[in-house]
């Protein structure tokens, strides 16, 4: 079955860095475009960022552009979301998800805290 498990969150200060990962199994994961997700408390999940299946095309939120980067390596069937000058906006649960024949297919999130 499909499954998406995300790690690499943390706490860290504002202007801080973070990577986050997503490992997937159960589908052909070059097959697909993978995006990232936030929810942050009181908020609706909210559109990150977006990459093609064959990662040659990125799109992201205005929230985040110039700071997140989507990238994939599609050998290790692994997506990333690279994030860098953290401000405590970023402050969430991070997903990711991807589209299979209609199918939404979500991770279980990981948290990300951006506090002094």
């Amino acid at each position: 079955q499909v499954q998406l498990v995300e790690s690499g969150g943390g706490s860290v200060q504002p202007g801080g860095s973070l990577r986050l990962s997503c490992a997937a199994s159960g589908f052909t994961f070059s097959n697909y475009a993978m995006s990232w997700y936030r929810r942050s408390p009181g908020k609706e999940r909210e559109f990150v960022a977006r990459i093609t299946y064959l990662g040659d095309s990125t799109n992201y939120a205005d929230s985040v552009k110039g700071r997140f980067t989507i990238s994939r390596a599609n050998a290790k069937s692994t997506v990333y979301l690279q994030m860098n000058s953290l401000d405590v906006e970023d402050t969430a649960m991070y997903y990711c998800r991807t589209q299979i024949l209609g199918t939404d297919y979500w991770g279980q999130g990981t948290q990300v805290t951006v506090s002094s």
